[in-house]
């Protein structure tokens, strides 16, 4: 990181930034090319390993290229605003952002696929409360998990 000034090492401090953004984008490759898909998510951070959790339909772009490769990078950001300047070479942003790398599997284990979908709603309400699903859409709906290898974090935030 050539800022490092403004790197964030402590995963305590890694959480919190993750804990404010609701939007991660993953990286999966097309062939030759990088294809980005926007993703809410979930979270969970045990035996200093993270884990974030998405769903979707079953089929689709994304899922076809996951299959191919499921080595995929990843990247979210929390905004604060704006630093206004006398001039707009003095203009700059505050901000919180994570840059990682992992690979996905998919869910199968209903119990797994439950907790999942729970890790999701929590985060992204913000409640801890264990939420009730119905099982009809649960079953339909793929949930996969990315288990994360490499991650670093940046702050410029006030």
């Amino acid at each position: 990181m050539r800022r490092k000034d403004r790197e964030v090492k402590k995963i305590s401090e890694i959480l919190t930034i993750i804990d404010r953004c609701r939007v991660c984008r993953i990286a999966i490759t097309d062939k030759d090319k990088p294809y980005i898909v926007p993703l809410n998510f979930g979270y969970f951070y045990g035996d200093k390993k993270l884990t974030l959790f998405f769903h979707s339909a079953p089929s689709g772009r994304k899922i076809e290229l996951i299959k191919e490769n499921p080595d995929i990078s990843f990247e979210m950001d929390f905004e604060k605003g704006l630093i206004k300047g006398d001039i707009a070479c003095k203009y700059g942003y505050l901000y919180q952002s994570i840059i990682g790398e992992g690979r996905i599997s998919f869910i199968e284990d209903k119990e797994e696929k439950l907790f999942a979908f729970n890790r999701i709603m929590q985060h992204q309400t913000g409640s801890n409360e264990n939420f009730i699903f119905d099982v009809n859409i649960v079953d339909k709906t793929l949930v996969y998990k990315l288990n994360v290898t490499h991650i670093s974090a940046k702050s410029n935030y006030c």
